[in-house]
């Protein structure tokens, strides 16, 4: 490593001589900042250098500093003398600069994306091979203190003339549209100014689907400027304004344009904008309604009369504020909006705030004026212009639950239970709801479920509308937790808004928690509580692969934006917070995070700011919590018990054949258990790699993860699994339903990894006959799916499905888990559910359509019906006259089970159309196929063809894009299609998708797939034969 000797050559003494360097407003900083470090790391107690070399030492040094923190423009930087760095890291710094021509080349995200992991890489080896160096250096004793001075700045500055040199390109402007350059080279906007207040009128047309706007944004200034940069997507904009500090003469501002970035720059010529200023700019703009799910869109639906109308609707979480008027479409960027709509006189308009004036104006127009708002981010604005009609009701708060004319009667359900929740949060959170009303509004065309607009939450219509004649228990149960996670979010992520994008699950996960906790309260008999272990096990089935991230992960584009959007920011972010409750207890949860919301009003904040409010004398919270959202995936716990003794160990569980990735995890893991000697839950936080535990008396069993309350996997080693299989074998109900349906995943999860035999995991789910909870009987069906035409004998999975009844009996999880068991039952072609589906079928087809079938077994019924052409046809029809949208879904649901696969191709390709089946159910109609063993080759077949027309309307990075991609392609196992697959999406550029993290997810699916196959199904086979075997003999 230190082969190369260090030769201190001779230098001309020369002046600071002043030249034309790259200069930005932190250059001083950045100066002070690298010239200090290198004064403080030397001792200059033994110095005896004479006054001229110690001038010409610090001058050189402080060259060197100035050319690391302020290139020349007119050179390139040239390497020094390296005597640390070695052939390896050599050729890793050959990398990094290969990396930085080619996103200076092409300025994809892929090529950053290369640059920036290159650079860690690299930075990661000097700082290595500078700690080695230095301490060479400190161990000779007759090298001058000076000399060592020198020595340590190169160290200090290297890495700042490799980032300086291979992003020199962020040093150069863009090119506008017109040709000029564009006077800012980042995606962020900068910080010389800030909004207070917009002043915003939209008038959308309707019949021509465009929308024209005027803005007028009053701006405090922070740096002497000439300059304003903001986002504008897709916007015309004219006649840019300047309005000074002291209210005289409008000023014209030249318009410069970046498509690229989303951004406009508004150019004074002829006025300085000064620090400490408030200014006013306005700006007109025009644009068509988007045909897209976001931005200021088109929505339609058709009436009873059968006459299609528009509604417009505004979509702006999360940069798609930017399409409907120029704005700082960031979340700090805070303001005040004062919001005006124009309109016909058979619309109405809805906004954040209560509508305080109409005004008539000429052509049979109306503008609606509203309150001026609280302060608020930019994707919380909303405003929609309709026909609709509404129902209110008075508590504490005002209000109301809008629809369109035809399905208001649907909103009754909706509106007890936001009365509710609202009312519930004011006193959970100790803060008021700080709006005077509060409106739920369910739009014909919506993208994801819901969206927390502060005042005018927006919802797809099957999450708010609910009829009590034609719903089942999990459209109550759905709509209820969705009511509650937007209403959670008027305090988490309204009230109090994460700082950037990077920790949006200090919104999202947040809402998903607090949905859990509000209902189970404000509603205990949907027993809500049996569905949370769902979420974690989904995110944890993301969480375990490579291209998983941290809960708190840089990002910058739109895309990356949308892609945080996942299992991880909502389940994860929601089950970790869960852990740290119970861990805390829920009484000390509590109290911290009403403290937080309390210090943090109208503020945006970082995750170090929750983890403070919530940091007590007895625990670092923050220490803790970093180590689950900072890295990405979680652990699996090892447990072996030797008598008292029990040893713990701890990994990254990762669904991969690279044993290096997980190497470095470590978690401060809440662990709890329980044992055959004692229920009452233990506590033991493992901070370490390895721990020991010792338990006051032997036990016959141990069970570490209580309820599934921490995200983490538990392996048993020894006898621990035998010792549980045979609990659950005769007396299961001594575990809750939840540590049952945990060990049903855990013990599936290890087989994953090659931690537990397969045959191991199949003999924990023999107890399944006797079992009568929903959340086991699901995770373990969910586990025995891909098996069940394997089962030679399938008793196990047909006494459960033979037990129910074809009523809406029983309570909410009763309810649901029947409706569960009778639809795989009929899908799977179980022949007394099919029998009893297919007679009820017909009577209902001969009334057509008019009997009333059970709410819960309605699927089962119709997924039977779609067996046939004439059945298939028939709920179609129903499908299209119906009004009711939890009927409607039902029946879609039911038609992507049918074994027609011409009609199953044609029903893929309609819901792109959007004419009859909504555009918006397209990635469940798609993924809904793709798991029919008739018709999954369409699914994939259609999404390659169509992808351009996918990413445009649903929008790259978007959820929808993710479940599609995923969800067609997790079923695959064999290499023939990980080829196809893989082929496909390296065929794509970045623009249109070939970064997405969801492709990597998909490719590594199918990879554990093939895995899994080529490990387990001689296992799986012979498992079965044993068990029929054997099953023989007992009948013998």
């Amino acid at each position: 490593m230190f082969s190369v000797p260090w030769v201190s050559n001779t230098h001309k003494v020369t002046k600071l001589t002043r030249q034309s360097r790259l200069i930005t407003s932190t250059t001083s900083k950045a100066f002070s900042f690298a010239f200090c470090d290198a004064i403080k790391s030397v001792d200059f107690s033994q110095c005896d250098l004479s006054a001229v070399e110690f001038l010409f030492r610090l001058n050189s040094t402080c060259v060197d500093v100035l050319d690391s923190v302020a290139p020349v423009k007119s050179s390139k930087l040239k390497p020094r003398s390296e005597p640390w760095i070695d052939d390896n890291i050599r050729s890793l710094r050959q990398i990094c600069r290969r990396a930085a021509r080619k996103w200076k080349k092409d300025r994809l995200q892929i090529s950053f994306e290369i640059l920036r992991d290159s650079l860690f890489k690299f930075q990661k080896a000097v700082r290595a091979a500078k700690s080695r160096y230095s301490n060479m250096l400190q161990s000779i004793p007759c090298l001058r203190a000076m000399t060592r001075f020198v020595l340590l700045v190169n160290l200090i500055v290297l890495p700042v003339h490799l980032w300086a040199a291979v992003t020199q390109e962020h040093t150069s402007f863009p090119t506008s549209v017109n040709g000029e350059p564009f006077p800012w080279n980042k995606m962020r906007l900068p910080d010389t100014v800030s909004p207070l207040h917009y002043h915003l009128l939209v008038h959308p047309n309707l019949t021509s689907l465009d929308f024209t706007g005027w803005v007028q944004i009053q701006i405090e200034v922070h740096e002497n400027t000439r300059t304003i940069i903001l986002h504008s997507k897709d916007l015309h904009i004219s006649n840019a304004r300047l309005l000074g500090s002291d209210k005289g003469q409008l000023q014209a501002l030249k318009v410069l344009e970046y498509p690229y970035f989303q951004q406009i720059a508004l150019i004074s010529d002829n006025a300085l904008l000064k620090r400490g200023h408030v200014y006013s700019v306005e700006l007109e703009f025009a644009a068509n309604l988007s045909e897209s799910f976001h931005g200021f869109y088109k929505s339609t639906y058709r009436s009873n009369k059968g006459d299609v109308r528009v509604v417009a609707s505004t979509q702006f979480e999360p940069t798609s504020a930017r399409a409907a008027f120029p704005c700082f479409d960031e979340p700090d960027f805070k303001a005040n909006f004062s919001i005006r709509i124009r309109r016909e006189a058979k619309h109405i308009a809805l906004s954040n705030m209560p509508k305080v004036l109409t005004l008539e104006l000429p052509d049979g127009l109306f503008e609606d004026q509203f309150d001026v708002s609280v302060k608020m981010s930019t994707y919380l604005v909303a405003f929609i212009v309709s026909d609709f009609l509404s129902i209110s009701k008075m508590s504490l708060h005002g209000i109301s639950v809008y629809a369109v004319p035809e399905k208001i009667d649907q909103a009754e359900f909706a509106l007890d239970a936001a009365v509710k929740l609202l009312d519930f949060y004011d006193d959970y959170f100790d803060i008021p709801y700080p709006l005077p009303k509060q409106d739920l509004a369910a739009i014909p065309d919506f993208q994801s479920g819901a969206m927390e607009n502060w005042g005018l939450t927006t919802y797809r219509e099957s999450a708010l509308l609910f009829d009590p004649h034609k719903s089942s228990a999990s459209d109550k149960l759905g709509i209820t937790m969705i009511i509650a996670h937007e209403l959670a979010h008027q305090w988490f992520g309204n009230l109090v808004t994460m700082q950037w994008w990077n920790d949006l699950w200090l919104n999202e996960g947040f809402a998903k928690f607090m949905e859990f906790v509000s209902v189970n309260i404000t509603n205990p008999e949907l027993q809500v509580e049996d569905y949370f272990l769902g979420k974690c096990f989904e995110a944890m089935e993301v969480d375990s692969l490579s291209s998983s991230h941290p809960v708190s992960t840089p990002v910058e584009n739109p895309a990356q934006i949308q892609e945080m959007f996942d299992d991880v920011s909502y389940d994860k972010g929601a089950c970790i917070l869960n852990m740290l409750r119970e861990f805390l207890t829920p009484d000390a949860f509590k109290l911290g995070i009403v403290r937080y919301l309390k210090r943090y009003s109208y503020q945006n904040t970082v995750n170090s700011n929750l983890w403070e409010s919530l940091t007590n004398d007895e625990l670092d919270v923050k220490a803790m919590m970093e180590t689950w959202t900072l890295q990405e995936g979680f652990p699996l716990i090892t447990v072996e018990v030797r008598g008292r003794e029990v040893r713990l160990s701890q990994e990254r569980y990762l669904k991969s054949d690279d044993p290096s990735q997980t190497s470095s995890f470590l978690w401060h893991v809440p662990l709890t258990y329980i044992t055959s000697g004692s229920t009452t839950v233990q506590r033991f936080l493992l901070k370490t790699k390895t721990d020991v535990l010792y338990l006051p008396e032997e036990v016959d069993w141990i069970k570490f993860n209580v309820d599934m309350s921490g995200y983490y996997i538990v392996h048993y080693e020894g006898s621990g699994w035998d010792d549980l299989i045979t609990l659950l074998k005769h007396n299961h109900t001594a575990l809750s339903s939840n540590d049952r349906a945990s060990l049903i995943n855990n013990a599936f999860q290890l087989v994953s990894v090659g931690k537990l035999p397969l045959d191991k995991a199949l003999d924990l789910t023999l107890y399944l006959s006797k079992e009568t909870e929903i959340m086991p009987v699901t995770q373990g069906f969910s586990e025995l799916v891909p098996l069940y035409k394997l089962m030679e004998k399938r008793d196990m999975v047909e006494k459960l499905i033979d037990q129910q009844s074809w009523t809406d009996d029983g309570s909410v999880s009763q309810r649901m888990l029947r409706s569960y068991l009778l639809m795989f039952g009929c899908v799977r072609g179980h022949p007394p559910c099919v029998s009893t589906a297919t007679h009820l079928f017909n009577q209902w087809r001969d009334s057509d359509g008019n009997m009333s079938l059970p709410n819960d077994v309605t699927m089962a019924v119709f997924s039977v019906g779609a067996r046939t052409e004439d059945g298939w046809e028939f709920l179609f029809e129903k499908y299209k006259e119906s009004m009711y949208v939890s009927m409607k879904n039902r029946i879609k649901m039911a038609l992507t089970t049918s074994p027609l696969d011409h009609k199953l191709k044609w029903m893929i390709e309609q819901s792109l159309v959007g004419e009859v089946m909504k555009t918006q159910d397209l990635p469940y109609v798609v993924t809904s196929v793709s798991k029919n063993p008739k018709a999954y080759k369409h699914a994939w077949d259609f999404l390659k063809a169509n992808w351009d027309a996918l990413i445009k309307k649903f929008d790259l990075g978007s959820h929808s894009i993710a479940h599609m991609v995923v969800g067609v392609t997790n079923q695959y196992s064999t290499r023939e299609m990980l080829a196809e697959v893989r082929r496909f999406f390296s065929s794509l550029r970045a623009e249109t998708g070939a970064e997405l993290r969801c492709i990597l997810q998909a490719l590594e699916n199918i990879e554990e797939n093939i895995r899994w196959m080529d490990k387990n199904l001689p296992l799986l086979k012979a498992w079965l034969h044993r068990q029929y075997d054997q099953h023989k003999n007992t009948e013998l």
